[in-house]
């Protein structure tokens, strides 16, 4: 039989890769350790690396701060921040009312004492970083037990952090894992507590195009805002008090406001969430079939329920208004990875490099017996965790998307916990996290809305019913009987007991198991069983979860052994950099996008109405011709958006656009559709980044806002 592995299968599957893969492209979320190893000037920078990181001094990283998830950076010396206006979303409109709406308004403090306070916003600045491999993994790698060794690992992490913790200078320690299994990396930050919000422009600019032009190019969309760090007089971090002042960082960007233009060198510094380049084909069948799926049909189906049940409250549409953006971005973003994936037969191809990776290893007796069997206990443990996951999803997405079964089952588990001394009791119900918890249930209690709790409620039962047989949640089999009019009936009951009413919930916490059964009885059985499922089924995640650990690090490693090119670490939220240069694309045939779009295309879009409407001084502008110096000729016109080739993915929002000699020339917001797949593979064809032109912020700053102040403080010559 011959070797379905030929020699000129694998030359042509190598050229195929070759071209996925292409080491010429930009592709790469550099870790600050890495930069030194790149030929940036080649590329195109023409400063020396060591401005972009220095060790032993000042660099521009000293200007980056991760802000609510996002990236920001410093733009003057009095702690003004840049970021995107999605970055800045919760606290603007957790500050907004139906009479003061600053989400729709828009937001300019002209004094510092004007500022408002970003609720529930901090800065971390990276301040250090060391390689902790060796102390954490000394002890573990002495055990072969995934589950022991996983534990190990886990303490170590949590030692180490507490004692780099320094409260008193406000130095978080966080260590991270940058290859899995093999190299951990702890990282000190500078907390700032007190961030105040500065600048926003209306919604009708910063979110231009709302959720249909998301992930998409051409865009339109002014995404952008200004807050500031304060500290105490004496510089340390405290949180907000009206005494504190203006933090002065080691190093602020210097803004270029005659932007780039196509085909320019450019590069990002940022905080890229999480990427899983490195990760085996059946963890994207899983994404695919699984996780992806579920999660992005789930979100519609809450943020349609919401959005029709708010249609005529203005104050219901401001209450939700953060959420379901956040759930908005996720889902469209999870569709486009299924539409990518598909497309280019992602799983698929990743399957095929596994197999000839396999093959390549099998061919070397030394490899052979390093790494023989990795592929072939990699593929059994997924076949075990298919048992599981759409179960351990459902758990996961239920209890984070359902208020009603979030209160019930704390009732449930309060009831029972109680009982025991605190020793034994779960961690929610210790004496330290106890009273926390019961907060954060107070306040769903009170902020449900019984229309919409129980049509998410429904729908996550209803969901069930498709679940393949070794996938059942038994109890919602026995006691729900898989009917749409049982399960509503069951919710509807449930509100009836009052879980939703702040004295009835209150009231119900004293209860005991007993008293909680009489209540309701079904109930009380549903969750008892439904726990008792969700402990079974986490176990067995747990357990497959802390085996592919184990063989990740070999699986990495016979990958680079069969690669034989460098190899990055996927993102995990640390500083990293990328790099590349303006430029267009083709997203299908006989279609070419221009690198740039301009004011021109806003007004053509504003005249769809909707999420394209826009303010009536935006045309007054537009029609007097009031552009300043933002104006670009080559253009015709001031640029809005611009594509670049860098590798970016969430986390990247906010991270500063900088040019050849390291001036803000933009601020990252989004992927193109095609490069919502980034996350699981690279490709200089498609894989293109969005940011908001910095002349297009400039403008709307300065000529539609009238903050010129803040244009003065940043350096700006009008």
């Amino acid at each position: 039989m011959n070797n379905p592995f030929s020699k000129l299968t694998f030359i042509l599957f190598t050229i195929f890769f070759a071209g996925l893969y292409s080491p010429d492209a930009e592709e790469g979320m550099y870790p600050l350790s890495e930069i030194h190893k790149l030929d940036l000037v080649n590329a195109g920078l023409k400063i020396n690396p060591k401005e972009i990181y220095n060790p032993d001094g000042i660099s521009l990283i000293d200007a980056l701060v991760n802000i609510g998830g996002c990236t920001g950076s410093f733009v003057s010396d009095k702690g003004l921040i840049i970021t995107n206006h999605h970055c800045a979303f919760g606290a603007i409109s957790s500050a907004s009312t139906v009479e003061n709406n600053f989400l729709e308004n828009g937001f300019y403090a002209k004094s510092i004492e004007e500022e408002i306070p970003a609720a529930g916003y901090k800065c971390r600045i990276t301040d250090s970083y060391e390689d902790v491999s060796k102390i954490i993994l000394a002890e573990a790698n002495k055990f072969s037990d995934p589950i022991k060794r996983g534990k190990i690992i886990s303490d170590k992490i949590a030692e180490l952090e507490k004692k780099y913790s320094d409260r008193s200078n406000s130095i978080e320690a966080r260590v991270s894992e940058m290859f899995a299994g093999q190299t951990y990396i702890l990282f000190k930050y500078k907390v700032i507590e007190d961030v105040r919000l500065v600048f926003a422009p209306p919604r009708s600019i910063g979110e231009f195009g709302g959720e249909t032009d998301n992930w998409v190019w051409p865009r339109h969309t002014g995404d952008f805002s200004f807050m500031r760090a304060y500290v105490a007089p004496d510089g340390s971090s405290k949180s907000y008090d009206k005494n504190n002042v203006p933090y002065k960082p080691k190093k602020f960007l210097k803004i270029n406001q005659n932007g780039v233009q196509e085909n320019d060198f450019v590069f990002i510094l940022g905080y890229p969430g999480r990427t899983f380049r490195n990760y085996p084909s059946q963890y994207l069948k899983y994404q695919e079939d699984y996780l992806l799926p579920f999660t992005s049909e789930l979100f519609e189906y809450v943020i349609n329920t919401i959005t029709e049940a708010s249609k005529n409250d203005e104050a219901m549409q401001l209450k939700y208004s953060s959420y379901i953006k956040g759930l908005a971005n996720t889902m469209k973003n999870y569709k486009g990875k299924i539409k990518g994936m598909k497309k280019i037969n992602l799983t698929e191809k990743k399957h095929s490099e596994d197999l000839f990776i396999k093959d390549y290893i099998s061919k070397n007796p030394e490899l052979t017996k390093k790494y023989g069997d990795v592929f072939d206990k990699i593929e059994f443990a997924y076949q075990q965790l298919d048992t599981v996951a759409m179960p351990v999803l459902w758990f996961e997405r239920t209890e984070r998307i359902s208020d009603i079964y979030q209160i019930y089952n704390f009732i449930f588990q309060n009831s029972r916990q109680m009982l025991l001394p605190d020793s034994q009791r779960t961690e929610p119900f210790k004496k330290d996290n106890y009273q926390h918890r019961l907060k954060s249930i107070r306040q769903a209690v009170a902020s449900a809305n019984q229309e919409i709790s129980s049509k998410v409620l429904s729908y996550l039962f209803n969901y069930t019913i498709d679940f393949a047989e070794y996938s059942r949640l038994v109890a919602v089999d026995r006691y729900l009987k898989n009917d749409e009019k049982t399960i509503k009936k069951f919710v509807d009951d449930l509100i009836e007991i009052g879980i939703l009413d702040t004295a009835k919930f209150e009231s119900m916490l004293k209860l005991s198991p007993k008293e909680l059964r009489n209540l309701h009885p079904i109930a009380f059985q549903l969750f008892q069983e439904l726990n008792r499922q969700k402990e079974e089924v986490e176990k067995t995640n747990s357990k497959i979860s802390a085996e592919l650990k184990m063989l990740m690090p070999l699986y990495t490693v016979a990958k680079q052994e069969w690669n034989n090119r460098m190899f990055i670490p996927d993102a995990n939220s640390t500083l990293r950099l990328t790099y590349g240069h303006v430029k267009g694309y083709s997203p299908a045939d006989a279609l070419y996008c221009k690198p740039f779009t301009t004011i021109d295309g806003v007004i053509e879009k504003s005249f769809l109405g909707g999420e394209y409407e826009l303010p009536e001084k935006f045309y007054d502008l537009y029609e007097q011709n009031l552009w300043g110096k933002f104006f670009d000729k080559k253009i015709g016109s001031v640029p809005v958006a611009l594509l670049y080739n860098t590798d970016t993915t969430g986390g990247n929002s906010g991270s500063p656009i900088l040019n050849a000699y390291g001036e803000l020339i933009g601020v990252n917001f989004d992927r193109t559709f095609e490069a919502t797949i980034n996350d699981f593979v690279w490709n200089e064809s498609y894989s293109r980044s969005i940011g908001v032109d910095i002349r297009y912020v400039l403008w709307v700053t300065s000529a539609f806002s009238g903050a010129d102040k803040l244009l003065d403080e940043m350096k700006i010559k009008l």
